[in-house]
């Protein structure tokens, strides 16, 4: 049985958390002198540090209780408070799979944690190897399902087996799963202590500006997030923002379904066209495509203001295209269709 506490940094364990005097305080109305805040404005009061009603509108939408739900700036801030609870600067291991997402990359950095790279297989899958679950000082696995940049799931046999072998932490970073039909892994809590899926209101729900991502993990978990984050990570602005989407769940399904249809239709016609090599099976809303000359094209786009991800670098001569509105696809289309 793996025990959480046991993974945790000896700093973190023993850490204090911040406190408010209105911790003390359920109601919304009252006389508040305790924050030192300007009695005048809108926007004077300091907002809700736990996200409690955002938490539990979400918690009805995604059939999870709201003690599993963690709110942060973005889902950015998921994956840097779980390198700096888990992992001791400089000694311990993190693990991910290329190509991916970047942020992965950069908070390691930050936080002075060594992010091993193992590689997707030809399938952008992950073939597992018992050694690299034997790697001393490894605390957090990273999976990224849908894939990006490659826009595929992860298999669910490969996923189950990290968790039910690793000794650490294991996140599933679902950033895009509201654009496919597969089950969410936040229905595995109960069954895997050493998970965490980390989603975000950025791509689905249309609300990337905002910056509120969130994760689903076990109580114990969820806790020691909430004492290390900072006291008032997600503005009220923000979280008001992202209540106002959850109450719209009709037009959140609407976007998604544009949004598929226009993806079956971008794929239909960059077969059609003589640059593009391959595109590859995407559960995501955008398209990892192979072109002749990712490099050349990417430019040649930029000078006519159609702006892709050129991941030659990652996956050679792809370029990452998102799914845009109507218009914007038939713009993309027309410029490749006119090269």
């Amino acid at each position: 049985m793996i025990s959480i506490q046991n993974l945790l940094r000896k700093n973190i364990a023993s850490l204090l958390p911040y406190s408010s005097a209105r911790d003390d305080f359920d109601g919304t109305d009252g006389v508040f002198l305790d924050a030192n805040e300007n009695p005048f404005g809108t926007l004077n009061r300091y907002p809700d540090p736990y996200q409690k009603q955002l938490k539990k509108e979400l918690a009805k939408f995604k059939k999870v209780s709201a003690k599993n739900i963690f709110i942060g700036n973005g889902s950015d801030e998921v994956i840097d408070l779980a390198f700096r609870i888990f992992c001791e600067p400089g000694r311990d291991k993190a693990l991910t799979f290329t190509p991916t997402y970047g942020m992965y990359d950069v908070s390691a950095a930050i936080n002075d944690v060594e992010l091993l790279k193992t590689p997707l297989n030809s399938e952008f899958n992950i073939d597992i190897n018992d050694d690299f679950l034997q790697i001393e000082s490894l605390k957090l696995i990273f999976i990224c399902s849908p894939n990006n940049p490659t826009g595929n799931l992860i298999d669910t046999r490969s996923i189950e087996k990290l968790l039910s072998n690793f000794n650490g932490i294991v996140i599933i970073d679902e950033a895009y799963i509201d654009f496919c039909d597969a089950p969410s892994w936040n229905t595995f809590l109960k069954e895997f202590p050493n998970l965490i899926v980390c989603q975000t209101f950025s791509k689905a729900w249309g609300l990337a500006a905002a910056r509120v991502g969130f994760c689903c993990a076990s109580e114990e978990i969820i806790s020691i997030f909430n004492k290390v984050k900072p006291p008032y990570n997600v503005s009220e602005l923000n979280q008001k923002t992202a209540l106002v989407a959850l109450r719209k769940p009709k037009v959140f399904q609407k976007n998604i379904e544009i949004i598929k249809d226009e993806k079956l239709k971008l794929i239909l016609e960059l077969n059609k066209i003589d640059q593009v090599i391959k595109i590859y099976p995407s559960d995501a809303n955008f398209l990892l495509v192979e072109v002749k000359d990712a490099t050349e094209l990417y430019e040649k786009l930029i000078k006519l203001r159609i702006i892709t991800r050129n991941r030659n670098k990652q996956v050679k001569n792809c370029l990452r295209i998102s799914i845009g509105t109507p218009i914007e696809n038939t713009q993309l289309l027309n410029a490749l269709k006119n090269k």
